[in-house]
């Protein structure tokens, strides 16, 4: 899959599954510096993703501060043909200063394997 790049940062689409819905997300960040993948409450709302009173909640650090997230179990998560089943997500507010869907961390990265090749400006 093709990693475009705007203002410097490198974005994939993808693809998200749960409970019989699907979303496609075309601006997420591709990070290895993110331990953790984190979506934007805003637009999983579209699909009915939400807070839910058994769900865990935990408060995540990054460069631009903290912000409270909740967890979710999704059936899939894909970037092409990169896919990982029951994967959990992070869910949050992600108001960063810049426009995003999610943030794509080394947790996707490490399960599916991915390669990022640079030069290509590809993902596999």
């Amino acid at each position: 899959m093709k990693i475009n790049l705007n203002q410097g940062l490198g974005y994939v689409s993808v693809l998200l599954n749960c409970r019989n819905r699907q979303i496609l997300l075309n601006n997420v960040l591709l990070d290895t510096g993110s331990a953790g993948s984190i979506f934007s409450a805003d637009r999983l709302l579209e699909i009915g993703l939400k807070i839910e009173p058994y769900d865990k909640v935990r408060q995540i650090r990054g460069v631009g501060g903290t912000e409270f997230v909740f967890m979710k179990t999704i059936d899939r998560l894909s970037v092409g043909k990169l896919e990982t089943d029951n994967f959990e997500i992070e869910v949050g507010s992600m108001d960063y200063g810049i426009e995003l869907d999610g943030i794509l961390g080394l947790d996707f990265m490490l399960q599916a394997g991915v390669i990022i090749n640079l030069k290509k400006m590809e993902i596999y």
